[in-house]
């Protein structure tokens, strides 16, 4: 772990742009904070984040995980999530690195692995991070000082990562991915319909043709793969895509509007139950943590 630390510290320190450095390698990037941040709301993708240094706590729901440097957290859908460094400082910044799945990668794997349990339950969990998963990592990243070696070698230290991610204790979620008849997949794939049309009016049984499953058993298993109900779902990615739209400067009702309310002040009620202000009271205080103009 200490070697990884340092490489990952290195070209952090080298590449980092608003907290976040980007790799080479695709959906692989690493997050530095140098302060505790505010709180951050996001619709996270299922992805894996080996944490090296400092500490995080992310709440889904009811649900509240704090881990820091040897635990790795792992959400295996794309679901709402409240995040927030509570550790890190300038000598000692937050350092994570993060893996977002490849799902066809995932499916190649399945395949080849053979036949294994696949398991479906909370989509947010914490494990430590194991030993095979943090070598394969480091491996990867040390090709980072011999650029002419990443094209070639790339792919397969990626395949090596996943592989080691798909024998680990938290395997049989991740392997839920990778199985088109899983209910892990088949929700997902309702889930992009629900992204990608987010502001228009839901259509259930839409969704649930585009999941391959009844009406009832579409509700029951988009509840147990993300902890929240179709509208609950929306709603809270609607707010998201909401304020961040505020921050960029658009006026309260046109953000209310593009993102699928017809009646600002519900939009407004909802937005303070949500972030805890309303919204010109929670763009301010942002803006003004920040340091930029409201």
């Amino acid at each position: 772990m200490n070697d990884l630390l340092k490489v990952v510290s290195r070209y952090a320190d080298a590449h980092h742009r608003g907290g976040i450095a980007a790799t080479p390698f695709p959906g692989l990037v690493i997050l530095r904070e140098t302060l505790p941040t505010e709180l951050l709301y996001a619709v996270s993708k299922p992805l894996v984040a080996l944490v090296l240094q400092g500490r995080k706590r992310v709440s889904m729901g009811d649900n509240i995980f704090e881990f820091g440097a040897g635990e790795s957290l792992i959400i295996t859908a794309d679901v709402p999530t409240v995040s927030q460094i509570t550790v890190a400082s300038r000598n000692e910044p937050y350092l994570a690195f993060v893996v977002e799945f490849d799902h066809a990668l995932i499916e190649s794997l399945v395949v080849e692995m053979g036949t294994a349990p696949f398991t479906v339950g909370e989509p947010v969990r914490v494990e430590s991070t194991e030993k095979q998963v943090t070598d394969a990592v480091l491996r990867l990243l040390r090709l980072l000082d011999r650029p002419h070696a990443v094209d070639i070698l790339k792919n397969q230290l990626l395949r090596e990562l996943h592989y080691w991610l798909l024998s680990g204790r938290h395997g049989g979620a991740i392997r839920a991915l990778g199985i088109a008849s899983s209910h892990a997949q088949r929700i997902g794939r309702a889930i992009a319909r629900i992204r990608d049309e987010f502001a228009q009016p839901l259509r259930m049984e839409q969704l649930a043709e585009t999941a391959g499953m009844s009406l009832s058993g579409f509700h029951a298993h988009f509840r147990t793969v993300t902890s929240l109900t179709p509208l609950q779902y929306q709603k809270q990615l609607r707010l998201i895509e909401a304020r961040r739209r505020l921050l960029e400067g658009v006026p309260i009702a046109r953000a209310a509007h593009e993102v699928g309310y017809e009646s600002v002040p519900q939009f407004t009620r909802e937005y303070g139950r949500m972030f805890g202000a309303p919204p010109a009271k929670d763009i301010r205080d942002l803006k003004t943590l920040h340091g930029t103009s409201a």
